[in-house]
């Protein structure tokens, strides 16, 4: 069996020896104890051995198996049963996700990691030190993984905003390459898919927070409050992240537009000036014998200063408008 922690707890002390759960319990947890039983990626047999001691709901062990849940939070009688979603950085920019299920009892808490990178190895020995905040019941443990779990989103959040943030300044000074759109649209792809995936939390920290729940401590929803925070803070990063996405490309195509009629205006404003000496110039080279000022000695001067009087008035009119 893939244990990864097999403890009993009394007064926040816990017992020497890990526990045998291949088989009923030799004596039940009395008041102030209670066991903590981690599992990762057990087998199905392997749960129907914890379903048996704790007497499990088997509908909450089949969705504890299945990777695919969403989060969720169900009464059975007098167990709680709790689906939370993880999520760490793959590979490049991909999120894997995992699953964690907790079973909790007024005198038992019980982990179920599928696909979770994150062992609670260091959670635990974290509250072991603190025997005071342990010795609170396996409600208080509850907190620390869901809290261990939202906190696992931090630093998919910092990497992510630092990227985004690199596009952002990137986009103002030229409008991004293809390959920086493609990247920008499959990040917007992964976001969707995260608040999608860990959306629901929020929902579970709530009722855990809000509501009268067998098992839940009244004094311990002041915890559950705080992980609350957490999911909402981090949905609400990624939606920032989201959003900002979706305006680097509207942002670059504005600034694009502004540059590329930046240049027509230039070229409008030169071929203003330069229609005029063309004209000019198109006119005094027809083939006819009469024309004015054709045969007087000043009659080149004379065009070539209004030439030059007329484009250099075009040139200063342009410039004091800006399209030069």
């Amino acid at each position: 069996m893939t244990i990864v922690t097999a403890r009993r707890y009394a007064g926040g002390k816990a017992a020497e020896q890990d526990l045998a759960i291949d088989g009923p319990a030799q004596t039940l947890p009395g008041a102030g104890e209670f066991e903590w039983i981690g599992l990762t990626d057990p087998t199905a047999q392997e749960m129907e051995c914890v379903r048996t001691r704790f007497a499990l709901h088997p509908l909450a062990v089949e969705d504890a198996l299945n990777p695919n849940q969403m989060p969720k939070l169900e009464v059975y009688g007098q167990q709680l049963f709790i689906i939370a979603r993880t999520a760490a950085i793959d590979t490049g920019e991909n999120i894997a996700y995992g699953q964690t299920a907790i079973f909790l009892g007024l005198h038992f808490i019980v982990t179920v990691r599928i696909g979770s990178t994150r062992a609670h190895s260091d959670l635990r020995r974290r509250l072991e030190a603190d025997g005071d905040r342990l010795a609170e019941g396996p409600d208080y443990v509850a907190h620390a993984i869901l809290d261990f779990i939202v906190d696992g989103f931090q630093p998919i959040l910092e990497k992510y905003e630092d990227s985004v943030q690199e596009m952002e300044d990137r986009a103002i000074d030229s409008f991004p390459e293809p390959s920086t759109i493609r990247r920008i649209f499959r990040l917007r792809r992964q976001f969707r898919r995260f608040t999608r995936i860990i959306g629901p939390m929020e929902e579970v920290c709530e009722r855990l927070a809000l509501t009268d729940l067998p098992v839940i401590d009244p004094g311990a929803r002041i915890w559950f409050r705080d992980v609350l925070d957490h999911v909402r803070r981090s949905l609400m990063r990624m939606t920032g992240l989201r959003d900002t996405l979706a305006s680097i490309v509207e942002t670059a195509s504005l600034l694009e537009q502004h540059r590329q009629g930046d240049m027509t205006r230039q070229i409008t404003a030169w071929a203003a000036i330069l229609a005029v000496p063309t004209a000019i110039a198109g006119i005094y080279g027809m083939n006819f014998d009469y024309m004015p000022e054709l045969h007087q000695k000043w009659g080149y001067p004379l065009i070539m200063t209004v030439i030059g009087v007329i484009c250099g008035g075009l040139l200063l009119r342009f410039k004091r408008i800006g399209w030069l």
